[in-house]
């Protein structure tokens, strides 16, 4: 469930001929919205049966399994030097280790539909976060209004006015904490690899398997082995990683090549609605008026803040 970074847009430069693909575009576009907003859906039935961190191991070992696969199909290799290696290990830890820990342990107390919409905040929390950290990225009038009506938004779907009743705050506070490391991540990587030599697909394979390790040394200390495997939770942590995690990378990379980062990044919008949708259909998952409506408000608030300025 990350958007468009900057370590994976590549740099703008001379117009160069699209690269011709057997699906179109907008096929790839619906599918990879279909996948990540399907992949709350298979979060909460992952921690059906799995720990958190167990979910998230899984979830990581086959997105990255994927990964390798396919840089071995284009004969990409892992960077080298220590320097990369250490901002990556961040980076992992920023847009995948902590994001996907998070969302997993939240989805044990609040619904897959909440955690989607909270997953919509990220464009939010870049907005606020950018205009501290990046110089370059300055405040428009749109752009703060944007900002304002996004979080009112996030509080129309909360509930606010009814003091939050009936919300797990820990639960929601993890999945918006999720939320917000993505762009402290994305940041991360703009100020320290946005201009590596290493191919994009070279840099997240390496992510991927850093963060990984990073999980494979935090979950044996939490938990512990588990006496029995149901099939359904591993399925759903087998399709989120390899789907949800490898293959939507790669459907990622192809469309930021061929339409580039600002129409790839408009999945962003589709993810809340699908991941609400699913909730509801496959799990049952209540639905209030609020949810719907205040999410609708998140999304136009995070278009807002997306609107470049005009020269």
């Amino acid at each position: 469930m990350t958007t468009v970074t900057a370590s994976r847009v590549p740099t703008e430069a001379a117009p160069r001929p699209r690269p011709r693909t057997r699906f179109d575009w907008r096929l790839r576009f619906a599918a990879l919205s279909l996948i990540w907003g399907f992949s709350f859906l298979l979060i909460k039935v992952g921690t059906d049966g799995y720990a958190p961190f167990q979910v998230t191991l899984g979830r990581l070992v086959f997105g990255t399994a994927v990964l390798a696969v396919a840089m071995v199909a284009k004969g990409e290799r892992l960077p080298r030097g220590a320097r990369t290696w250490g901002h990556l290990a961040v980076a992992a830890f920023l847009l995948n280790a902590l994001p996907f820990s998070l969302f997993a342990y939240s989805e044990l107390t609040i619904p897959s539909t909440l955690a989607g919409i909270c997953n919509a905040t990220s464009p939010l929390w870049g907005m606020t976060l950018s205009l501290v950290a990046l110089s370059e990225d300055r405040p428009t009038r749109v752009r703060v209004a944007g900002l304002g009506i996004g979080f009112l938004g996030v509080l129309t779907v909360l509930g606010a006015w009814q003091g939050f009743a009936g919300l797990d705050a820990t639960g929601t506070a993890m999945a918006l904490l999720a939320s917000l490391s993505y762009p402290i991540g994305w940041i991360y990587v703009r100020r320290t690899l946005a201009g590596s030599s290493e191919s994009h697909l070279s840099l997240t394979g390496a992510q991927l398997l850093l963060a990984t390790a990073q999980l494979a040394v935090v979950t044996p200390l939490f938990t512990s082995v588990p006496d029995r495997f149901p099939v359904l939770p591993l399925l759903a942590v087998v399709a989120l990683g390899a789907l949800g995690t490898g293959l939507a990378v790669l459907l990622q990379y192809g469309l930021v090549a061929e339409v580039g980062p600002t129409t790839a990044q408009m999945v962003t919008y589709f993810i809340p609605v699908i991941a609400t949708a699913a909730g509801v259909a496959l799990l049952g998952e209540s639905l209030s008026w609020s949810t719907p409506v205040g999410a609708v408000i998140v999304l136009a608030g995070a278009a807002l803040t997306q609107v470049k300025r005009v020269a």
